[in-house]
């Protein structure tokens, strides 16, 4: 950890152009990130917080097939649609680039040389999956297949969504290609890999040993699973049309992989940054005194934490993070997020239901934050926050000092008398906030830090309830003097202190206390004496404003109702599917299969694997090991003693470090439940051929 640094890059996780942002994204990567790079502006640090547009990967042309236009379409769309949500919703990005302009194909490919004239590298012809009816080569998403890890079927040629598993295409149990369905094929093709084999030592060293302290336990421990696994060179090319060509001859028809390309996006746009405003990019990136922070969502650990390190360690002028606070996944109404089947709350939709309440959802987000763990997002709980934390605590304390200074003063900040000892106690306890605060900032506890901004809030609400001064103006107006004193600094540390978690709210603030300070003078008050204010007396406030607005259950209501109408169309398009037949078999390799009658004996979970059960099944034949993926359907107990179809001569595959024997015949009924496909059983001994 970097003590005392000149400098600060923040950077949040590109987001891929082939949709809008919607609130996991917020929760994950975007909100924390803005919080942080605010607090540190407003601690008057040297600061460069840096995004953009990934506009390359397959994603992209996937979208684009999708919708019949062309990948440049789709990202200019999605781009527009993203930026203007970050605008409105107040991300404060130094800048906002995009993977497709000439500053990143320059910077990227400049790298990808310097390391290819350097050796870095290392060329290999493998074999790849192929689609001969598309006639492409399927890398990332243009195949699916069973996930080796964890056994989920929709696990994806880059990436397992389930378990969070880096993964490449070749390591999938029956993949398919998303582009005809077809089983694809190998082919031969060349590609570059970067030897992550090599940086073994140095990423343990690093990372486990030099940060174990400070770097939050999940992403250390999904790192620690990769080094133990043991690192593996990896791809930094694919045979795709569409991202920037690999800047090397004999490399046509090649692009550089995106997570070779995505992250030395954060280069390129802080070039662009400094393009634009006159600065110099290198100490931000390459200044050992400079604190490099990447903020991202849990599947992207290993990119941001392995492989790009691995690189800039490679290329051996640039810095390394100093910290990647990533978050979990924050879920909806008990669902996992969905782009394909619009189960999300999509943030430029959020901003037309709730005009002018950036801030609700900010906090909600903040104070739900999927920090440690997965989270759950729920309609009633966000209306809860806002009703009976901000309206009723922060709101109404703030109403309430501010329509009392104007009532009894004309707006004017009274001049305090004398402190009692109430006074003192609940000043000092209030000039203990902004380190309080402070610390779990710095220690990426956004959800610690907001909570505790409410306990002032809670803290001023209690100092008037105590002392009402509303029953004690007509006989001792001096005594109230001191007590709308005391209130108007609680309510003007709310306004400072709150303006990383909520601006909007703390703009508002500003404006009705009348105060305007420069981020010097907040600074000066975030380490203030004991007598210091910001709000002197006799400064002129504003007239009360409403901070936030109590939620009806109707609106809340619609909200509810839209997710419902979104899961009503999934169940009717999953219903109305019928998955199409498969190509011909003739009658002799069909007559191969050798399906029996079994009973299963044994039964019990797979360790880390949520759908795999380990079965022993008597086949009449032998006792055998059946790995089977029915783990979320069936219990092991309820299943012991069940006679079931085996198909006996299916060649052993390893599941996960098991070897699986044999395969039980599973379909799904109406329901869309597994059951077994059970031939009639009564009487019948194991080992009966069925034919």
């Amino acid at each position: 950890m970097i003590q005392n640094p000149k400098r600060y890059t923040i950077t949040a996780a590109l987001p891929y152009t082939n949709g809008p942002i919607h609130i996991g994204h917020l929760a994950g990567v975007y909100v924390p990130s803005d919080i942080y790079a605010r607090y540190l502006r407003q601690q008057n640090r040297d600061v460069v917080f840096i995004c953009g547009s990934d506009e390359h990967g397959v994603a992209i042309p996937m979208k684009a097939r999708k919708e019949g236009i062309t990948p440049q379409e789709v990202i200019d769309k999605y781009d527009g649609i993203i930026r203007k949500s970050f605008d409105d919703f107040g991300i404060s990005f130094d800048n906002y680039s995009r993977t497709s302009l000439p500053v990143h194909y320059e910077t990227a490919s400049a790298f990808f040389r310097k390391l290819y004239d350097e050796g870095s590298f290392i060329e290999e012809v493998t074999e790849q999956l192929y689609d001969p009816k598309a006639e492409q080569f399927l890398a990332d998403r243009f195949v699916i297949g069973t996930c080796p890890k964890c056994g989920n079927e929709e696990a994806y040629g880059d990436q397992c969504e389930r378990c969070g598993t880096s993964l490449n295409a070749t390591d999938l149990i029956n993949p398919k290609s998303t582009l005809s369905g077809e089983t694809p094929i190998l082919k031969s093709t060349k590609h570059w890999f970067l030897p992550l084999d090599r940086y073994e030592e140095f990423l343990r060293e690093w990372i486990l040993t030099e940060h174990a302290k400070d770097w939050k336990p999940n992403v250390l421990g999904q790192v620690r699973s990769w080094i133990d696994d043991g690192l593996k060179p990896r791809a930094v090319t694919r045979d795709l049309d569409w991202g920037i060509p690999v800047p090397v001859e004999g490399a046509e028809g090649k692009v550089l992989y995106v997570w070779f390309d995505a992250p030395i996006g954060y280069i390129s746009s802080t070039k662009e940054w400094a393009q634009k405003n006159g600065k110099d990019w290198e100490p931000y990136w390459k200044d050992a005194d400079t604190k490099l922070v990447h903020f991202i969502g849990k599947d992207n650990i290993v990119f941001h934490c392995i492989i790009f390190p691995a690189m800039l360690k490679a290329e051996g002028s640039f810095i390394l993070p100093d910290n990647v606070p990533a978050n979990e996944f924050l879920n909806l109404e008990g669902n996992k997020l969905s782009t394909s089947k619009n189960w999300a709350v999509w943030l430029h939709e959020y901003l037309e239901d709730f005009p002018g309440q950036q801030d609700v959802l900010r906090y909600a987000l903040t104070a739900n934050a999927p920090e440690s763990k997965d989270n759950d997002f729920t309609w009633k709980d966000f209306q809860a926050r806002n009703n009976n934390e901000l309206v009723a605590v922060f709101g109404n304390f703030i109403n309430r000092v501010i329509v009392l200074t104007n009532k009894y003063y004309d707006g004017l900040v009274p001049e305090p008398n004398s402190y009692l000892e109430v006074d003192e106690k609940t000043l000092a306890e209030m000039r203990a906030y902004p380190n309080v605060i402070s610390s779990s900032v710095e220690r990426y506890r956004f959800r610690e830090a907001l909570g505790e901004l409410m306990n002032l809030a809670r803290l001023g609400n209690k100092y008037l309830a105590d002392e009402e001064p509303w029953k004690l103006v007509k006989e001792n107006p001096e005594r109230v003097k001191t007590q709308m004193f005391v209130a108007l600094q609680i309510a003007t540390a709310l306004a400072i202190l709150s303006e990383p978690f909520l601006p909007y709210t703390s703009a508002k603030l500003k404006n009705m206390l009348g105060i305007h300070p420069s981020p010097s003078e907040v600074n000066d008050w975030l380490e203030v004496s004991k007598d210091q204010t910001i709000l002197s007396a006799g400064t002129k406030i504003g007239a009360a404003e409403l901070l936030f607005t109590k939620i009806e259950d109707d609106t809340i209501q619609k909200q509810i109702d839209r997710l419902e109408a979104s899961k009503s169309q999934n169940e009717k398009a999953k219903n109305s599917i019928v998955e199409p037949q498969r190509p011909n078999v003739d009658f002799d390799s069909f007559s191969k299969m050798d399906l029996r009658v079994g009973t299963i004996l044994e039964a019990e979970k797979m360790p880390k694997a949520n759908k795999l059960l380990i079965l022993k099944v008597d086949t009449g034949i032998d006792v055998r090991t059946i790995v089977s993926g029915i783990a979320e359907s069936f219990s092991p107990e309820e299943i012991i003693g069940k006679q079931v179809t085996v198909l006996s001569n299916l060649e052993p595959r390893n599941l996960r470090g098991v070897e699986s024997q044999g395969m039980i015949l599973m379909a799904k009924d109406t329901d869309g439940k597994l059951v077994f496909v059970n031939p009639d059983t009564v009487g019948v001994s194991n080992g009966t051929s069925i034919s």
